[in-house]
């Protein structure tokens, strides 16, 4: 039994905002409850609703640029940088910049819908 797992078909998360979802490794692809890695792609003037998740969540930066409300506090990372957001933490995500913006996505727990508390 191998000790590994490549991971070259990611489940593509299906989206009605644009925005480019392939979870790598977490629930959707191979039912790991405790972590969930992901590549996004967040387009221009995209955004979300503020959500209180019952996960951390780090983001690393590839290119471009994406804003985080956080707590009230509004903070903008570029290419290169990484934050945690720490678990029940209020937290708005959006790219209201004019070009596109990738990054990397890890929560633990693993991403769930029922774990992210979204508001209406």
């Amino acid at each position: 039994m191998k000790k590994y797992k490549i991971q070259d078909s990611p489940f593509v998360v299906p989206t009605t905002d644009g925005k480019l979802i392939e979870e790598h490794f977490g629930n959707a692809t191979d039912k790991n409850p405790k972590i969930s890695i992901a590549h996004m792609i967040a387009p221009a003037g995209w955004s979300e609703p503020f959500q209180t998740p019952e996960f951390d969540e780090y983001t690393y930066i590839i290119s471009g640029k994406k804003q985080f409300i956080i707590e009230g506090e509004t903070i903008v990372l570029k290419a290169g940088q990484s934050i945690k957001i720490d678990k029940h933490t209020r937290v708005q995500y959006s790219n209201p910049f004019t070009i596109a913006c990738e990054y990397l996505a890890i929560c633990t727990p693993a991403f769930s819908i029922d774990l992210v508390n979204r508001e209406d």
